[in-house]
């Protein structure tokens, strides 16, 4: 549970209809199997101590008493446990039968949540047997003790910080008046939802989307537990799906038609953080609920559940190659506007046989194409100096004629080496000035180029080189508009491959596969032997590891001991335990020292939900004190 984590359970037993002794020894069962996963929110499905099916038999009350009794032994069974148990069964109140979730813990019932959402449509008929529940919490006596019963109920628990939970029933979901809107602006940022929907076709497609649409628009995690076999087919079938969601994704789910125990680990600091920054989420008014407050023993939650890699690419395909297309035409149509806005009819781009210029002269080429003008409008410039390298010297070209631009080229040597002659720079001491005097140098060349022709200096660098502050001040940190300046550097590979895979060019698309198959460097140092001897990932670590620690601190507040577990996690037999710290603390102290260069962006559109401007997503104090996060560095 440390970092927010918490291990929850949505279990299925197979039962007995209208065997509540029967049922008890099932649930029983699975308790012993989630316990032993470390749950500690553990539910149960709808009615499942009886069986959902039981018809008019819920009238009986030999039913009604053996279901009381199934209950005792299920809380036998949670004694000597912290984790916080919901169950299902049929119960009476005031000679009134309510469908109730029993909510265990260490041997005591704490609450009795009755459905109000009570489905009379199709083959669902439950106000023949049931009452529905009111909302405000009253007293009610079960085996001798004083025990809450009312839908209007959380469960504040200690031990998980900020962790509130509170409990609906099935329809309560699916109807036009949630309940779960009522709970999450009372506080609750975890749902269980105890649940006995019939297998029809489509359905369990549909009761996915409604999860995570629910989950995402309340900032919650939803953990509902469904009905499977043993319920009676007269007429229907069970399929048993469980589904664990957390804002806006399943992240669990069982097979349907499968018993058993699904668990995985809810993300509380996640979903706090959401709300905290989401301005539109009231706050939290629980005036008319009850909050019974539970405790958690404090432990280590192991972790199962899945992190990607790559957080900002998506694992699937066809997924990744929508979000590549709709990324390049946001992209593109940021620059059309600027572009029109300025009444500007060409554009000038460095490019350097580089992922960054790549992606940016093809961005520059699609908003021409929208723009309705010739490509020949694009000015592209190449300007080999000391590092520079057939390879990609060539790429550059090639590149540029197929696409259509003007190439021009511009070799920098001499107005380098007049310049270092100037401030008395050796040209054989290849330090920060000798490599920063040619990104200056190259930055002036293309602006004073744009100016001759009325142009547009289009910038190159990326999210991760601006997060890392990989990029020479007023030098290539700086242009008249920064298409890239929102894709992290992991996601302009797969954005200049999508373009490889869709372009109708063979020549095209043979340079591009080859500008990927090139290291990244700036190549501001000379080669050696012909090949690039200054790669970027080598001097600050792999990129994959910072765009990983980059989305997770700046998409949900993590802090670096988080975030280094995740990522030992992540990347086990990928990266040593000790070479993720070091390019941990290097993220984090280049993040914090290097603002200054964020403050002063140029304008660029944004495309994910991560970005660094500093007039929207990133509004942070240039000189801001990274102690806290270097106190918890040291302690990893």
């Amino acid at each position: 549970m440390r970092q927010g984590f918490v291990k929850a359970a949505a279990a299925t037993p197979k039962i007995k209809v209208a065997d509540p002794a029967f049922n008890a020894q099932a649930v029983c069962e699975q308790l012993k199997e989630a316990y032993a996963a470390g749950a500690k929110i553990i539910v149960f499905p709808e009615l499942c101590l009886t069986g959902y099916t039981c018809g008019d038999l819920f009238w009986q009350d030999t039913l009604l008493e053996e279901a009381k009794e199934a209950l005792v032994s299920v809380m036998a069974a949670t004694a000597g446990h912290d984790a916080l148990v919901f169950v299902g069964l049929p119960l009476e109140k005031d000679s009134k039968l309510y469908n109730v979730a029993a909510v265990v813990q260490n041997g005591k019932v704490l609450a009795f949540i009755p459905k109000k959402q009570l489905p009379d449509y199709a083959e669902f008929g439950e106000a023949r047997y049931f009452t529905p529940g009111e909302g405000w919490a009253e007293d009610f006596w079960f085996e001798g003790t004083q025990v809450s019963f009312g839908r209007n109920i959380l469960f504040s628990i200690s031990g998980v910080n900020g962790l509130t939970v509170a409990c609906e029933i099935c329809e309560d979901l699916w109807a036009a008046e949630q309940t779960t809107s009522a709970h999450a602006l009372a506080g609750a940022n975890v749902i269980v939802n105890l649940s006995a929907v019939d297998a029809v076709v489509g359905r369990d497609a549909y009761r996915q989307k409604l999860l995570e649409v629910t989950s995402a628009r309340l900032h919650l995690g939803y953990i509902c537990a469904a009905a499977g076999e043993g319920e009676s087919t007269q007429d229907l079938v069970f399929g048993g799906q469980n589904m664990i969601a957390e804002n806006g994704r399943v992240i669990a789910q069982s097979k349907p038609f499968e018993t058993g125990v699904l668990c995985t680990e809810l993300d509380i600091q996640k979903l706090r953080f959401d709300r905290r920054r989401n301005s539109s989420f009231a706050a939290a008014n629980n005036d008319e609920y009850e909050v019974i407050s539970v405790a958690f023993t404090v432990e280590e939650t192991a972790l199962t559940r899945k992190f990607a890699q790559m957080p900002f690419i998506p694992q699937d395909p066809a997924e990744r190659a929508k979000r590549c297309e709709e990324i390049l035409t946001i992209q593109a149509y940021g620059l059309k506007k600027r572009m029109e806005h300025t009444f500007c009819k060409s554009a000038v781009v460095g490019v350097s046989g580089g992922l960054d210029s790549t992606l940016a002269l093809l961005v520059t080429a699609k908003a021409c194409d929208l723009l309705g003008i010739e490509r020949s409008s694009i000015l592209a410039v190449t300007m080999p100096c000391f590092g520079t390298t057939n390879r990609t010297y060539e790429n550059a070209c090639k590149m540029a004629t197929t696409l259509g631009a003007v190439l021009r080229e511009v070799n920098i040597k001499d107005a380098v080496n007049t310049h270092f002659r100037d401030i008395g720079q050796d040209p054989d001491k290849h330090d920060v000035t000798f490599e920063n005097s040619q990104a200056r140098e190259r930055t002036q060349v293309l602006m004073d180029l744009a100016n001759q022709i009325g142009g547009m200096v289009i910038g190159t660098g990326d999210m991760s080189e601006l997060a890392l502050g990989w990029a020479t001040y007023n030098g290539d940190h700086m242009s008249m508009y920064g298409v890239n300046g929102s894709i992290p550097k992991t996601l302009v590979r797969h954005l200049v491959q999508h373009y490889a895979d869709t372009c109708e060019s063979k020549e095209l698309a043979a340079v591009l596969l080859d500008v990927l198959d090139t290291p990244v460097s700036p190549e501001l140092l000379p080669p050696v032997d012909g090949s690039i001897s200054q790669k970027t990932e080598d001097l600050v670590g792999p990129y994959e590891l910072h765009d990983f620690f980059l989305y997770y601190m700046l998409r949900f507040g993590f802090g670096p001991k988080k975030i280094f577990r995740m990522a030992l996690y992540t990347f086990a037999g990928i990266y040593e335990e000790e070479v993720i710290r070091k390019w941990l603390k290097t993220f984090c102290r280049r993040f914090f020292t290097q603002q200054f260069k964020r403050s002063c962006l140029p304008d660029g559109p944004k495309v994910g939900t991560v970005g660094v401007s500093p007039r929207g997503d990133l509004r942070m104090p240039s000189d801001a004190s990274m102690a806290a996060w270097q106190k918890e560095l040291e302690t990893i």
